[in-house]
């Protein structure tokens, strides 16, 4: 064990805090603004310490209607954007884990060029593909449906590349093993496979939840009505050019609610993601 001089570790401590206290600052600054009354917000310089409107803002914001958002309720908005990213992240890793057994365990014509055409796609960014996917949104009629804001966004080729290159590391002797016992390739894939691949699908869960939460482009083109909204895109609607035309305690409250479900995502998954990305469990 590398020995450390006391002043060495006051050192780092002390950056260790100053570092937290940077980026923890500006949310409980958020969590103390949504707390006060509107005006208190409109009238510098907003208190360092909670007000007495906690549940009174956070209860009108959960379960009243937020006018500058068509009255829809942030609980409303925190549903939609659940719903889209455990859509995504189930989607992405469920396609992802199928496609890389294929490519590693099967032997097709053409097998490698599949998947190095999955691999570029890592180079095709939505912003390239976001025309022609909201024209097949269109015809499909999946404008302002869950379908439409999950479906195109739950290709990845970065999941697939991962998942591969975790089932390359699969001993031979173990498939052998397999189907020496019998097992077809879906008993492999369920009994085998997947058991092995649990860390590995909670680290991804996890970094693919926070992906789908925080999407804003995709949603601002496929949906029209305010009750399909995600918390991202009604925060920024929420947000007007005139300070006194916007509800900042309830914006406060809404940039609180939406930071929740993500963290809380990482705190009770944290355990698997830190092995997904470090152990194999082989």
């Amino acid at each position: 064990m590398i020995g450390q001089s006391p002043l060495r570790t006051v050192i780092a401590h002390a950056v260790l805090i100053l570092g937290i206290l940077i980026v923890a600052f500006p949310i409980y600054y958020t969590f103390v603004a949504s707390t006060q009354t509107l005006q208190t917000i409109l009238r510098p310089p907003l208190p360092l310490l909670p007000g007495d409107q906690l549940w009174n803002n956070y209860s009108e914001a959960l379960f009243g209607g937020v006018g500058r958002i068509g009255g829809v309720s942030v609980g409303r908005l925190l549903l939609n954007t659940t719903i889209m990213a455990l859509g995504i992240a189930v989607g992405k890793i469920f396609i992802s884990i199928l496609s890389a057994y294929a490519i590693v365990f099967f032997r097709f014509p053409l097998r490698m060029t599949f998947f190095w055409l999955i691999f570029i796609t890592l180079m095709l960014p939505v912003e390239v593909r976001i025309l022609p996917t909201y024209k097949v949104m269109v015809d499909l009629g999946m404008i302002d449906t869950y379908a439409g804001l999950i479906i195109p966004l739950i290709a990845s080729a970065t999941a697939t590349l991962l998942f591969r290159q975790f089932f390359m590391t699969i001993p031979g002797e173990l498939v052998e093993a397999a189907r020496v016992d019998g097992a077809g390739p879906w008993r492999f894939f369920f009994d085998i496979l997947l058991p092995l691949s649990r860390t590995n699908i909670a680290a991804l869960f996890v970094i693919l939840f926070i992906y789908g939460w925080t999407q804003y482009l995709w949603p601002l083109l496929v949906t029209n009505s305010s009750n399909m909204n995600t918390i991202v895109i009604a925060l920024r609607k929420m947000v007007s050019f005139a300070d006194a035309d916007t509800q900042w305690h309830l914006v406060m409250v809404t940039a609180m609610l939406a930071i929740v479900p993500p963290i809380l995502v990482v705190v009770l998954m944290q355990r698997w993601f830190v092995r997904g990305l470090v152990d194999s469990e082989k």
